[in-house]
C-alpha cells in the first residue's frame, strides 16, 4: 500500500465526512412518526319509529240496499242506496241516483249469475253487496233445416248504418224525466203474440233472440205512452227494419222503443205523460201483419216489458 502523505489526507478527510454525514442529512428530513388519529365516536342509532296504522274509514252501520223489483234475467228494480251515499258503481260501472237515494238497475236477457253493487260515502268508506241474479228458462224453437239468413246488400248496410247511428243517438239523451218511478201501463192490449227472450236456432245456427214483447192489434189501433217521459226519437220516414219507430226516455237510463207504426203523434222533444196517445199501431218495415212491438233498454241492457207491465189487463 502506497503512503499517502499527510497533506494529501488533509485534502481528503473533508471529502469523507461529507459522504459519511449524508445518511445523518437525510435522516433528519424525516418527520417523526405520530401517533395514529382515533376513529371518531359513531353516534348511536336513533330507535326506529312505530309503524303508522291507518284505520281505513268504515261504513255506516246498518248501510245496505233495498229492491223493489226483480233480480232476474230481463228484469228491472227500483233500489234504496243506504243514507250518506254519494255515488253508486254496479260491478264498477257509475249508475244514476236520485237525490232521495233511489235509482234503477235492470238486468240483461244474458246476465251472469251474479254482479256487485257499490255505495260509496263522502268519507272515503264504501258498502259493497252482491246480487243474485236468477236465471230464467227461455222460449227457444230449433230449425234444423232453415238457414239463417242471407248476406244483406251494400245498399241495405249504407241505409242500415245510418239508422242505427240515429237510434244509439236517441239512446244518449238524458231527458231527467221521472216516469221511471211510475207504474208502468201496456202501451195497448191484445193477444200477445211474441214473447221477450225467444229465439229460433236456424240450422244449428243460433239467430238473434226477441227483443220485446208482441201485441197483435189491427192496424190503427190507439198506442199510448206506458209512463212519463220525453220523446227522443219519432222517425219521419220508415226504417228498414222497424218502419215508423217512436222512442220515449223515462229518464235514469230507461227508454221505450215502439216500432211498425202506422203513424206516430208526437215530435222529439216532446214531454209526455202516463196514458197519453203518441201513435197507432200498423205493419210498417219488417212486419208479417200489425202488431206493436214494444221494446225496453236500460242503458244497454235489454229487458223484459212485460215485467214493469205486469199481466195483460
Amino acid at each position: 500500500m502506497t503512503p499517502v502523505s499527510a497533506g494529501r489526507a488533509a485534502r481528503l478527510l473533508p471529502h469523507r465526512l461529507v459522504l459519511g454525514a449524508a445518511p445523518l442529512l437525510l435522516a433528519s428530513c424525516v418527520s417523526p412518526s405520530k401517533p395514529a388519529p382515533r376513529p371518531a365516536p359513531v353516534a348511536a342509532a336513533a330507535p326506529a319509529a312505530a309503524p303508522r296504522v291507518v284505520t281505513p274509514p268504515v261504513a255506516p252501520a246498518g248501510a245496505r240496499f233495498t229492491f223493489e223489483g226483480a233480480l232476474t234475467q230481463g228484469g228491472l228494480a227500483i233500489g234504496q242506496a243506504p243514507t250518506g251515499t254519494t255515488a253508486l258503481f254496479l260491478d264498477g260501472h257509475p249508475i244514476p241516483m236520485g237525490g232521495d237515494g233511489k235509482f234503477l238497475i235492470a238486468f240483461d236477457r244474458d246476465q251472469d249469475a251474479a254482479q256487485v253493487i257499490e255505495a260509496r260515502f263522502a268519507s272515503g268508506a264504501s258498502h259493497r253487496q252482491t246480487l243474485r241474479v236468477s236465471p230464467r228458462a227461455w222460449k227457444i224453437e230449433s230449425l234444423p233445416t232453415l238457414p239463417r239468413g242471407t248476406t244483406p246488400s251494400p245498399e241495405f248496410t249504407r241505409r242500415r248504418n245510418g239508422e242505427l247511428a240515429q237510434i244509439n243517438a236517441a239512446r244518449r239523451i238524458s231527458s231527467g224525466s221521472e216516469g221511471w218511478r211510475q207504474r208502468f201501463l201496456w202501451p195497448t192490449t191484445g193477444r200477445i203474440s211474441g214473447v221477450f227472450g225467444s229465439q229460433r236456432i236456424y240450422a244449428g245456427e243460433p239467430g238473434a233472440y226477441h227483443s220485446g214483447v208482441d201485441v197483435a192489434r189491427p192496424t190503427g189501433t190507439p198506442v199510448v205512452s206506458p209512463a212519463d217521459g220525453v220523446v227522443i226519437l219519432a222517425a219521419t220516414m220508415p226504417f228498414s227494419l222497424e218502419g215508423n219507430l217512436l222512442m220515449i226516455d223515462h229518464g235514469m237510463g230507461l227508454n221505450s222503443a215502439f216500432l211498425h207504426l202506422s203513424r206516430i203523434d208526437v215530435k222529439p222533444g216532446q214531454k209526455v205523460t202516463r196514458g197519453q196517445l203518441v201513435g197507432a199501431i200498423g205493419a210498417t218495415g219488417r212486419a208479417t201483419g200489425p202488431h206493436l212491438h214494444w221494446g225496453m233498454k236500460w242503458f244497454t241492457a235489454r229487458i223484459d216489458p212485460q215485467m214493469l207491465a205486469g199481466p195483460m189487463p
